[in-house]
C-alpha cells in the first residue's frame, strides 16, 4: 500500500495522469468544434485531425464514438455551469442567484444565438441517456449542485420554503432542462425573455417566494422595509 501511495506522487506518475486528463479536454473540444460544424456526423478520422491526435491516442481514452459524445455533452453542462457561477457571484442573495441560474439558461436559445449546441445537447441527451443512464445523471449534476446551493440558503434566511432541497432542486433542474429542450427546436411564439420570466415565476410560486424574488431590487425594497419598520 505504501509503495502505490509512492508510486502516486512520483513525479512521472503525475506528468502521465496531467497529459491523460489534457489529451481527453483536447478531444471533447475539437468534437464540439466539428459538433458545431457540421453536427454528430463527424468520424474519428475527423476528430483525430481537429484534435491533433493520433487515433490511437483517442481509442485509449475512448472506446467509442457515444463515449466521446458523452463527455462532450458532460463538459458542457460542467463549463456553462461554472460560467454561471462566476457571473451570479455579485448578486445580492440566494433567490436572485437562482433566478439568475434558471433564467439564464435559455440565453442561448435567442433568435440571434446560434442553436447548434443547444440543439445538439438536447437530441443527444435522451439517446445517451438511455445508453448511460447513471453517467448523463451525473453530467447534469453540476447544475443542480448550483440550484441546491442557492436552495438551501435561501431556505435558512427565510427567501424560499423546502421541506427536501435536494428532491426540489431535482425537480426545478428537470424543469428547466424540459423548457431548454422543448425551445431549442420549437419555435418560440413569444419572446424568450417572456418564457424565462414565466418559468421563474413558477419555479419561485413552488418554492414558497414572494412575488418578484430574486428580480433587480427587489431585495433594497425589502431591505427599506425593514428599516423604516
Amino acid at each position: 500500500m505504501r509503495a502505490d501511495r509512492a508510486t502516486d506522487r512520483s513525479p512521472a506518475v503525475q506528468r502521465s495522469r496531467a497529459r491523460s486528463v489534457q489529451q481527453m479536454s483536447a478531444i471533447t473540444r475539437a468534437a464540439y468544434r466539428l459538433i458545431r460544424e457540421k453536427g454528430t456526423a463527424f468520424t474519428t478520422q475527423d476528430l483525430s485531425k481537429e484534435a491533433g491526435l493520433a487515433l490511437q491516442t483517442i481509442y485509449r481514452h475512448f472506446t467509442g464514438k457515444d463515449q466521446i459524445l458523452l463527455a462532450v455533452v458532460e463538459e458542457v453542462i460542467a463549463d456553462q455551469s461554472a460560467l454561471l457561477a462566476a457571473a451570479a457571484r455579485e448578486l445580492p442573495d440566494p433567490v436572485a442567484r437562482l433566478r439568475f441560474y434558471v433564467t439564464s439558461t435559455l440565453d442561448s436559445l435567442r433568435g440571434e444565438s446560434d442553436h447548434s449546441g443547444p440543439q445538439f445537447i438536447t437530441a443527444e441527451h435522451w439517446r445517451l441517456h438511455q445508453l448511460f443512464p447513471d453517467d448523463m445523471a451525473h453530467a447534469s449534476q453540476p447544475f443542480g449542485d448550483l440550484v441546491e446551493r442557492e436552495l438551501r440558503e435561501a431556505v435558512e434566511l427565510g427567501l424560499l420554503r423546502s421541506h427536501d432541497p435536494a428532491a426540489d432542486a431535482w425537480f426545478v433542474m428537470k424543469l428547466v432542462m424540459s423548457v431548454y429542450h422543448h425551445y431549442a427546436f420549437a419555435t418560440a411564439k413569444e419572446p424568450i425573455d417572456d418564457i424565462a420570466r414565466q418559468l421563474w415565476s413558477f419555479c419561485l410560486t413552488a418554492l414558497g417566494g414572494e412575488p418578484g424574488g430574486g428580480e433587480p431590487g427587489t431585495q433594497d425594497v425589502h431591505d427599506g422595509k425593514e428599516e423604516r419598520g
